[in-house]
């Protein structure tokens, strides 16, 4: 009996990551609309998720999250902030752990190596978690209209 062994290549690797990822992203946006169909807030969340990525690029990963933080208050936001903070726990690469750490005071405290590659990852999950958003979350109808 022979036994085959897989090796994956670099590109199988980031694509195994990336599908990761993205099963991650569809389970948390999915999630957030099962749980909560006529929820006000859904439409907000679509529409951060869209945003920001640039305000990563215009403004940088943790001012970013610090912004984020500061609107926990709302459920969008604080959603997101969680859903970050879960997949850098579950990131099946574990390039990182928080330790008991909250993500903003974590981000805080990295190398700028170290910085700049969370920054890589957050910004996939986020480009993946919105793209969901954007299938899976209905447009308000306006009023009158069919």
């Amino acid at each position: 009996m022979s036994v085959v062994v897989h090796k994956l290549t670099t590109v199988d690797y980031i694509k195994t990551v990336e599908q990761g990822r993205a099963k991650f992203a569809y389970e948390r946006v999915s999630q957030a609309v099962k749980n909560n169909p006529d929820a006000s807030w859904l439409s907000e969340y679509k529409s951060y998720l869209k945003k920001i990525p640039m305000y990563i690029k215009t403004n940088g990963l943790g001012a970013t999250l610090a912004f984020i933080f500061s609107k926990k208050n709302k459920d969008a936001y604080s959603r997101i902030y969680g859903d970050c903070t879960e997949w850098i726990e579950k990131d099946p690469k574990k390039i990182f752990s928080l330790g008991g750490k909250d993500l903003l005071e974590f981000v805080l405290n990295l190398e700028s190596s170290d910085y700049r590659l969370l920054t890589n990852q957050i910004m996939s999950l986020i480009k993946w978690m919105a793209r969901f958003a954007d299938g899976l979350i209905e447009k308000k109808s306006k009023a009158g209209s069919d």
